[in-house]
C-alpha cells in the first residue's frame, strides 16, 4: 500500500489539471500555432507559465485504484500487476484467464 499522502497529493494534481485542462488547452493550441505571429505565440507561452505546475497534466501519476501502486500500472485494468494477478486469479476479472500451453 503507498503511503496516503502521495495518493492524496496525486488527487489533488488531478483536480488542478481538470480545473484547468480548458486554459491549457487553449493557451497551447495558440502557441503552438505556426500560422500566427511571434508575438502572439510569446504571450501564449507566458500565460502557460503562470499556470499552476500541478495543472500540467504530465504531472499526474498513473496509480492503481486498490492499491496505490505507482510502477507497473495497467492502463486498461488501472491496475498494478500484482494486484492484477491476484484478482485475475481470483477470477474477479472478466474474460481474462491464466495462460496455459
Amino acid at each position: 500500500m503507498a503511503k496516503l499522502s502521495s495518493i492524496n497529493k496525486n488527487e489533488r494534481r488531478k483536480q488542478l489539471v481538470k480545473k484547468y485542462a480548458a486554459k491549457y488547452a487553449k493557451l497551447k493550441a495558440i502557441a503552438n500555432d505556426q500560422s500566427l505571429d511571434e508575438g502572439e505565440r510569446l504571450i501564449a507561452r507566458l500565460r502557460l507559465a503562470e499556470v499552476p505546475r500541478n495543472g500540467n497534466p504530465t504531472r499526474v501519476r498513473n496509480r492503481c485504484e486498490l492499491t496505490g501502486r505507482p510502477r507497473a500500472y495497467h492502463r486498461k485494468f488501472r491496475l498494478a500487476r500484482v494486484m492484477l494477478r491476484d484478482l485475475a486469479n481470483k477470477g474477479m476479472i472478466p474474460g481474462v484467464v491464466k495462460s496455459s500451453w
